[in-house]
């Protein structure tokens, strides 16, 4: 997702003189190539999250529009009161890339994981919440963002996500994308759990079980139409998401379902009140809240068996 991050940027600043990025002492390999190329549209502000975003806020006040790059905790909970004040109570075009979704900086500890971002970002006035799942997802997501009025936050993994969307998939902000149509069961996934759905979608295939797969990319505005039309075609629905239950695409999904007629059977998948107690690759850490594909499978299977 970096790297499509990157190269879709680079190629939005050849197209429009408007367009600045600002890291916050990070992202020096990333963005090697682009300082030396665009120094004029480059600014590293050092460790000073909170001053980089009003920073960001002068520019856009300015005209121009803004890509503001930093690991998760650092982007958003570091700053959040000059997000919720410089941008979005000004309802700027500033455009917050957090990199490392989920438990992407796994051996960082607690420090630097990001199961809490959707939520707080979500809750904001005014602020979209987009978060790709695959390449192609992140550099539709990006160019979007700079044509959208007020401030949008981006949550991208890390690098090294596989593609999962087919040829001639379309991308709108505020619109879900369904992979797989099925009758059985409707996994919705977001962020950097779009793999593991559908690794374990391809499981329950292969038993003879008709699952649905849908990318949720964007979670506020939310697409409450396809998930009232889904809530009416399938007996089960499961959201998966690397983050916190609380706040972010299960609670989003339990809001729509809780307003609508239709009763399926409902699971959330994701991160339960804890801090991790040890530290690991990301797959361990996954592991330990339940989001590795063969644990999805065995999830998924036993709602079914209910639900049917």
């Amino acid at each position: 997702m970096r790297n499509a991050f990157v190269k879709t940027l680079t190629e939005l600043v050849q197209e429009d003189p408007r367009i600045m990025v600002i890291t916050g002492d990070l992202g020096f390999n990333v963005f090697d190539e682009f300082k030396v190329r665009f120094p004029d549209r480059y600014l590293n502000i050092g460790v000073a999250e909170a001053n980089m975003i009003g920073v960001a806020a002068g520019l856009a006040l300015t005209g121009k529009i803004v890509y503001v790059y930093s690991i998760i905790p650092f982007a958003t909970m570091r700053c959040y009161e000059q997000i919720r004040n410089d941008l979005c109570y000004q309802n700027l075009n500033v455009n917050i890339v957090g990199v490392g979704g989920g438990y992407s900086y796994s051996y960082f500890g607690a420090t630097h994981h990001a199961i809490e971002d959707i939520s707080i970002m979500r809750a904001l006035p005014r602020m979209t919440v987009i978060c790709p799942g695959d390449p192609w997802e992140t550099s539709e997501a990006v160019r979007a963002a700079a044509s959208l009025p007020g401030p949008t936050y981006l949550r991208l993994g890390k690098r090294g996500e596989p593609l999962v969307h087919k040829p001639g998939a379309a991308f709108s902000v505020g619109k879900g994308v369904i992979i797989e149509e099925g009758k059985d069961v409707a996994i919705i996934a977001t962020s950097t759990m779009l793999e593991g759905g559908l690794a374990a979608t391809d499981m329950l295939k292969a038993q003879g079980i008709s699952p649905m797969l849908v990318s949720i990319h964007t979670i506020k505005p939310f697409d409450a139409d396809l998930l009232r039309d889904i809530a009416q075609r399938v007996p089960a629905i499961v959201t998966l998401e690397e983050h916190t239950i609380y706040g972010g695409l299960g609670s989003a999904v339990a809001e729509v379902l809780a307003e609508s007629p239709h009763n399926p059977r409902f699971k959330r998948i994701g991160v339960r009140d804890t801090f991790p107690d040890t530290i690991g690759t990301q797959i361990y850490l996954r592991g330990k809240h339940g989001l590795n594909p063969e644990q999805i499978y065995n999830t998924v299977l036993d709602l079914i068996n209910h639900a049917l």
